[in-house]
C-alpha cells in the first residue's frame, strides 16, 4: 500500500489530511481488538468535505489509519498537551480511553511503521511545501481535521464547530490567523474558538515557521457540522456539508489572496 497520495496544484495553499486514511495492514488489523477494528477515531469524510473547493490547492493525504501510526505526532515522542488526555504516536487507546489492542505494538513495530508510513507521508508533505514555496515565495499549510463534538475523555462539554490552531499565534503570520478567525466567527449558525482545546498538532508546530515563509494552521472541525451521525456508520450529510463548504471555500480563497502579501517576509 502507498502511504500517501498527492494531488498537485499551482496555488500557494497545501491541504494536509493526516487522519482521513482507513487502510490497515493485515498484521496490524489482526493485532487490534474488536473495539480497535471499528476505527472510530477516523477524521471521517474530511477529504470529501474539502474536495473541489479550489482547483489550485495541493493535497497530501495519508492513506493509513492513525491506529497504524499517527502522522500528526512527533516520532521523538513529545507530548502535545501536557497534563491533558491525548493519544500518542501509536495510540494505545481510542479517544474514549479504552484499549484498542489485543497485542500492543513493540519498539520494533514502531520503528517499522515510522519507516513505512510516517516518514513517507512527511517526505511528501515537506516536498510539496518546498515546491509551493519555490513557486510563490511562500507556502500556506492548512491541516485538515475533524473529531466528535463530545468526548469526555479528551475535553469537557461540546466542542465548537471551528477549532482553529496556530500554536498560540506562533505557526503563522498574524494576518492569516486574524482572517481565519474572522471568517469562522462570522459564519452564521456556527461556533468557533482559536487555540482552545486544539492548538495544532505536531504538523502545525513542526512546519509552521513564519520567518521562513512557511505558515501553518490547523482546522479541527466538529463532525456534527457535516455528518448525519457521529457514530457508526458515520454517514456524510450532503446538506450540512454543502452549507459548511461555503465557509471553507471562503477560508481557502482568503488564504490564497493573502499569500502575495506574505512574500518577502522571511
Amino acid at each position: 500500500m502507498n502511504a500517501v497520495e498527492v494531488a498537485r496544484g499551482d496555488g500557494p495553499v497545501v491541504l494536509a489530511f493526516p487522519h482521513a486514511g482507513t487502510l490497515v495492514p493485515d498484521a496490524v488489523h489482526a493485532a487490534l481488538n474488536a473495539r480497535g477494528r471499528i476505527l472510530a477515531d477516523t477524521d471521517w469524510h474530511i477529504d470529501r468535505l474539502y474536495a473541489g473547493l479550489r482547483a489550485d490547492v495541493t493535497t497530501v493525504r495519508a492513506t493509513f489509519h492513525r491506529y497504524v501510526i499517527d502522522a500528526n505526532r512527533d516520532t521523538a515522542g513529545g507530548v502535545l498537551y501536557p497534563g491533558q488526555n491525548t493519544t500518542g504516536l501509536i495510540p494505545l487507546t481510542d479517544f474514549d480511553g479504552r484499549d484498542i489492542w489485543q497485542a500492543p505494538p513493540d519498539a520494533r513495530a514502531l520503528a517499522e511503521r515510522v519507516d513505512r508510513f510516517h516518514a513517507p507521508y512527511h517526505r511528501a508533505l515537506r516536498a510539496e511545501l518546498e515546491r509551493v514555496h519555490r513557486r510563490h515565495g511562500v507556502a500556506l499549510l492548512y491541516d485538515c481535521h475533524s473529531i466528535r463534538s463530545q468526548i469526555p475523555f479528551l475535553f469537557e462539554g461540546v466542542l465548537p464547530d471551528f477549532n482553529i490552531g496556530t500554536n498560540d499565534a506562533t505557526s503563522c503570520d498574524a494576518r492569516i490567523a486574524s482572517a481565519v478567525a474572522h471568517i469562522c466567527a462570522t459564519a452564521a449558525g456556527y461556533s468557533s474558538v482559536v487555540n482552545g482545546r486544539f492548538k495544532g498538532g505536531w504538523t502545525t508546530r513542526h512546519y509552521g515557521q513564519p520567518a521562513q515563509g512557511l505558515h501553518a494552521v490547523q482546522m479541527e472541525l466538529a463532525q456534527s457540522s457535516y455528518l448525519t451521525t457521529q457514530a457508526p456508520p458515520w454517514r456524510y450529510d450532503a446538506q450540512k456539508a454543502e452549507k459548511l463548504r461555503v465557509h471553507l471555500n471562503t477560508l481557502l480563497d482568503r488564504l490564497t489572496e493573502l499569500a502575495p502579501q506574505l512574500k518577502g517576509m522571511t
